[in-house]
């Protein structure tokens, strides 16, 4: 199953965290919390990723063309024009598959998985998609279990923190019965950006570079009954504003951080 990953957003609103930074290369622990969100999908056992990028795209193939390199030792022969590349017996090597996108600068996020879609394989007949400034410690494993057991043609995964994101209206078999994006005040579940949708949702985004996901075609999900929230009552943060940025740091740094879930105690 293929992971897309929306890698688009400027990060304005972080002011100084990212600079000219795309907002997932914003670092955690000297990591980008893009790399932190690939880790915790890694270790469910999804590995292959579609990062849909836009703004300063470059930043972000650089630092996956050189990831090797940079956590490696490495030798450089100058007179034989080879480079060799050392793998530390102490790091765990990555075996991620990373297809790196373009999906328009200015594009919103239903065109970037629109475009996208043409790197989902014919016979995967699901998709995951999340965004690129948010961590997890759901079992992605179980929520695509669930995804298969309602046979509904999309999932989200609901959340409980502070409201001031998209807001979900669930009922007591998990059903949606509204999607608002960003209301003012929030009580109860919201949703937590992480989805798994069956193909044929790739059916009813289109061309335009201004439908937004979270708008169309999730609202309309919402009205046909094809919503379901797989509710989760873990952790789950999002950097939206630099104390945002603050607290995840301040937990990396504490080691407290409950989305490393491929470690209990986390060692840089």
């Amino acid at each position: 199953m293929k992971v897309l990953i929306l890698c688009g957003g400027h990060g304005t609103r972080l002011a100084g965290a990212s600079g000219e930074s795309p907002k997932p290369m914003v670092p955690i622990g000297g990591k980008p919390i893009l790399w932190h969100i690939m880790k915790g999908f890694a270790h469910w056992g999804y590995k292959d990723f579609v990062l849909c990028l836009g703004y300063r795209s470059d930043v972000i193939k650089q630092y996956f063309l050189n990831l090797t390199t940079m956590v490696n030792d490495v030798t450089v022969d100058l007179g034989k024009r080879a480079v060799t590349v050392d793998q530390d017996e102490h790091l765990e090597p990555l075996d991620w598959r990373i297809t790196l996108a373009e999906t328009g600068h200015d594009s919103m996020t239903a065109h970037r998985v629109w475009l996208a879609g043409k790197h989902i394989p014919e016979d995967d007949d699901l998709f995951a998609v999340t965004y690129g400034d948010g961590v997890c410690d759901v079992d992605f494993r179980e929520v695509v279990r669930f995804h298969r057991a309602h046979g509904r043609l999309a999932t989200v995964t609901a959340v409980r923190p502070p409201g001031r994101f998209g807001e979900l209206a669930v009922g007591a078999r998990g059903d949606v019965r509204e999607f608002n994006e960003k209301p003012q005040a929030s009580s109860g579940w919201i949703s937590g950006g992480f989805f798994v949708f069956s193909r044929r949702v790739l059916d009813r985004l289109s061309p335009s570079p201004d439908l937004m996901l979270e708008r169309g075609p999730l609202q309309q999900l919402v009205r046909d009954g094809e919503l379901i929230a797989y509710q989760h009552d873990g952790f789950w943060f999002c950097i939206d504003t630099p104390r945002d940025y603050q607290q995840l740091s301040e937990m990396w740094a504490a080691r407290r951080a409950p989305w490393a879930v491929w470690e209990q105690a986390h060692v840089l």
